[in-house]
C-alpha cells in the first residue's frame, strides 16, 4: 500500500487550476519528511510517494529517496516530470527504487499545455515520458486535468501517447479549489460536457489501439460521476484504486486515510443509486456553483447487502485488559479509516481488518459500522453465511471507547458480543405470525423462513395462505412443499390482486427486492381490507470480519446480487408515505416499529393497519 507525503507546495510551473495556489509559499523541512518516511514504514506501507507542489525541485529529493530505500520501501513521485527527462537524474532515482511516477500532461500540443501550466514545459515533459516509459520497472500514469481550454482537444493527447504501450492516460475533472475556485467560470467546463468529451477520447483511444493490433495505453478517469460515463464505470481511477491508503500534508502531525471529502453525492439524487459505492460524485465546489441537475442515475439495479473486512495483521497478542493501541500505543488514531478499518479485541489479542469494497460509499460504511453497529465475525466456513444465529457473532464497540475524547472520530475498538440477537429479534416476527387469522398474502415467499409458524396455522384453518413469488422455478418447488396454501407467480408491482381481499399482507425479507416499492405498496394496500395489517420486515446492510481464506472463498462465489436497496425502517416508512400520497383512498395507521441500532440484529420491522378513507 502507498503512503503519500506532501513535502511542500512550491513549484516551477504556474498552472491556472493549481489547487495549492494559496499555499505555494509553504515548504516542509527535510527533517519533517524524514520523520514521516519512518512513520510510513511503521504503519506497514510498502511504498512512499512524494508530492508537492513540485517535489523534484527540492534539493533534498535524493536524500529522501535514499532514506526510503534504506527502509526497504519503494519510491513514487507525483510530478510534472520535467526533471525525469534528464538521464542521470532518472538513473539516480531508479537506483533508489523509483517504481511509480504520476505525471502531468494536459494537452497533445505545446501551445495548449504550456498555456495551462504558464511555463515552457511541454518538450521536457514529453522527453520525461519517453525516459520513464523505457524503464519497465516503473509504473507510469499520465494525468490530464480537463478544463475549458483543452476539453475539445483530448484526442490530440491520445494520439501523442498511443506509441507508449505501458502507461495509463487518466482524464481528471478539474477540482474547484485554489486556482480552480478563483477562476471557476473561466476554467470549469460543465461536467456533462467533460464526461462526453472524455468518453469520446477514451473510446477513440481504445479503437486506435485495437486497429494497431498491438498493446497500447489504457484509459481511465477521475472526478466524473459514473452515471455520466455509461460503459466506462470500471475505468474509474482515484487514490484508493491506485493503492493509496494514507497521506499527510505539510505540518500535519500524522498520516490520515485518503478520502473523498471534497466530493459529495446529493442524497436526493444519488441515495438509491446502485453506482453510489464506486462513484466519486461531484466536487463540492462544483455542486455549490452549478447544482446536481446534470446527474442521471441509472434505473434501479441489484446491489450487494454486505461487505467484508479482511484480516490484515495481529496488532497485539498479549494486550493488557485496559490497553488500546489506538489511544495508548504507537498505532495512533488518525491513520486509520473510520469506515474502512476495523480493530477487534478478543481477550489479549487485537486484530486489524480492512475493507476495500467499492459496493458501498464511505458514508454508508461509516453508518453500517458506527450508527447501525451491524458488524459481525463470520465463524462459519461458508462462502455466504445462511444461518446467521450460528454463523455470525456480533461485534460491538468496546467499553474502552466509552468516554474517550476521540470516540466520534476514531475507527474504534470492537469486541465480540455473545448473544443471539438474530433469534431474539426474529422471535418478535414469529409471535406476530402465530397470531394471524384470516386471509394472508405473503409477498416474495420463496425462501419460506417462517413455514414452521405459518403451516400449522393454515392446516388448522386459522389462516388462508396465498404466496406471491416472481421466480417460476421457485413457484414449482413451493407448490410441492406447501400443499396447505396457494402459490401465485408474479411480482408485487404487477400482481392482479382483488381489492380489499386480504386480512393481512406480509412482506418478509423481500422489501429490498422490490424494484418499485411505491407501485408495489399501492397494489398491496389496495388489496387489504379495512382493519387489515401490513407487515414489512427486512434487513439493513451489514459487515463481516473474515480471514483472507474466507474472503477469497466469498469473492469466488457466483451468487448474484438481488437487492435493489438496503433500506432501514426510516427509508421504508418514507416510501410508504409516498405510496399513500398517490391515492387518497389509501390510509394506514402505524401499529409498531422496530429500528436497527447498537444491540439489535440487522432486522427492522414496520406494522400498519389499514384505516377507512377520510370522507371529504
Amino acid at each position: 500500500m502507498k503512503a503519500l507525503i506532501k513535502v511542500g507546495y512550491a513549484c516551477n510551473e504556474h498552472c491556472t487550476f493549481c489547487h495549492t495556489m494559496d499555499v505555494r509559499h509553504i515548504d516542509g523541512d527535510e527533517a519533517e519528511t524524514h520523520a514521516k518516511i519512518r512513520r510510513a514504514k511503521a504503519l506497514g506501507h510498502t511504498m512512499v510517494v512524494l508530492s508537492g507542489g513540485e517535489v523534484t525541485i527540492r534539493p533534498e529529493l535524493l536524500r529522501w529517496a535514499a532514506h526510503i530505500a534504506s527502509l526497504d520501501l519503494d519510491l513514487g513521485l507525483v510530478t510534472n516530470g520535467r526533471l525525469l527527462g534528464y538521464d542521470d537524474a532518472l538513473e539516480k532515482l531508479v537506483a533508489q527504487r523509483l517504481r511509480y511516477v504520476y505525471m502531468s500532461l494536459h494537452a497533445g500540443t505545446a501551445k495548449v499545455h504550456n498555456s495551462l501550466i504558464r511555463a515552457d514545459g511541454f518538450d521536457e515533459a514529453v522527453r520525461a515520458i519517453r525516459n520513464v516509459h523505457a524503464r519497465p520497472e516503473i509504473e507510469l500514469t499520465i494525468n490530464c486535468v480537463v478544463t475549458r481550454q483543452n476539453v475539445e482537444q483530448l484526442r490530440a493527447l491520445v494520439d501523442l501517447l498511443l506509441p507508449f504501450e505501458r502507461l495509463v492516460l487518466k482524464f481528471s475533472m478539474l477540482q474547484p479549489k485554489g486556482g480552480g475556485d478563483r477562476l471557476l467560470e473561466q476554467l470549469v467546463s460543465r461536467v456533462t460536457h467533460v464526461a462526453e468529451r472524455v468518453r469520446d477520447a477514451m473510446e477513440y483511444g481504445q479503437a486506435q489501439v485495437r486497429a494497431r493490433g498491438a498493446s497500447g495505453p489504457s484509459f481511465t478517469h477521475d472526478g466524473l460521476p459514473l452515471c455520466l460515463l455509461p460503459g466506462h464505470e470500471g475505468a474509474f481511477d482515484d487514490l484508493r484504486t491506485d493503492g493509496f491508503a494514507t497521506m499527510v500534508e505539510v505540518g500535519e502531525p500524522d498520516f490520515f486515510p485518503v478520502d473523498d471529502h471534497d466530493k459529495v453525492q446529493p442524497e436526493a439524487t444519488c441515495g438509491a443509486c446502485a453506482l453510489r459505492g464506486p462513484c466519486p460524485g461531484l466536487f463540492r465546489g462544483y455542486l455549490e456553483a452549478f447544482g446536481s441537475d446534470e446527474l442521471r442515475p441509472p434505473p434501479p439495479q441489484a446491489r450487494s447487502n454486505s461487505f467484508h473486512y479482511v484480516l490484515e495483521t495481529l496488532v497485539a497478542t498479549d494486550a493488557a485488559p485496559g490497553f488500546c493501541p489506538l489511544r495508548d500505543g504507537e498505532e495512533g488514531v488518525t491513520p486509520w479509516d473510520r469506515g474502512r478499518h476495523l480493530f477487534v479485541r478478543n481477550g489479549a489479542r487485537i486484530a486489524r481488518y480492512r475493507t476495500e469494497t467499492r459496493d458501498f460509499a464511505d458514508v454508508e460504511l461509516v453508518r453500517v459500522k458506527h450508527e447501525l453497529a451491524q458488524v459481525y465475525a463470520d465463524v462459519s466456513r461458508k462462502a455466504a453465511p445462511d444461518d446467521f444465529a450460528r454463523d455470525l457473532v456480533q461485534l460491538t464497540r468496546s467499553p474502552l471507547c466509552e468516554g474517550c475524547p476521540v470516540e466520534r472520530t476514531c475507527t474504534g475498538m470492537f469486541e465480540p458480543r455473545l448473544e443471539d440477537v438474530f433469534g431474539r429479534d426474529d422471535a418478535v416476527v414469529r409471535t406476530l405470525l402465530g397470531a394471524l387469522e384470516g386471509r394472508v398474502l405473503d409477498v416474495g415467499c420463496g425462501e419460506g423462513p417462517y413455514d414452521e409458524v405459518l403451516a400449522p396455522r393454515a392446516q388448522a384453518g386459522a389462516i388462508e395462505w396465498v404466496g406471491l413469488e416472481p421466480d417460476a422455478a421457485a413457484c414449482a418447488r413451493l407448490r410441492e412443499r406447501r400443499p396447505w396454501g396457494e402459490v401465485r407467480q408474479g411480482t408485487a408491482e404487477d400482481a392482479r390482486l382483488e381489492p380489499e381481499s386480504f386480512d393481512h399482507v406480509l412482506v418478509l425479507r423481500s422489501w429490498n427486492h422490490l424494484a418499485d416499492p411505491v407501485v408495489a405498496l399501492t397494489r398491496l394496500v389496495s388489496a387489504l381490507r379495512p382493519g387489515g395489517t401490513l407487515t414489512l420486515v427486512d434487513n439493513v446492510a451489514f459487515a463481516l470480519a473474515r480471514t483472507r481464506p474466507q474472503a477469497r472463498l466469498a469473492e469466488r462465489s457466483t451468487a448474484a446480487f438481488e437487492h435493489h436497496r438496503n433500506d432501514d425502517a426510516t427509508a421504508a416508512a418514507r416510501l410508504v408515505e409516498q405510496a399513500l400520497a398517490t391515492d387518497v383512498r389509501l390510509r394506514l395507521r402505524p401499529l409498531e416499529r422496530r429500528d436497527v441500532g447498537p444491540g439489535t440484529s440487522n432486522q427492522w420491522l414496520l406494522r400498519y393497519e389499514r384505516a377507512l378513507p377520510t370522507l371529504v
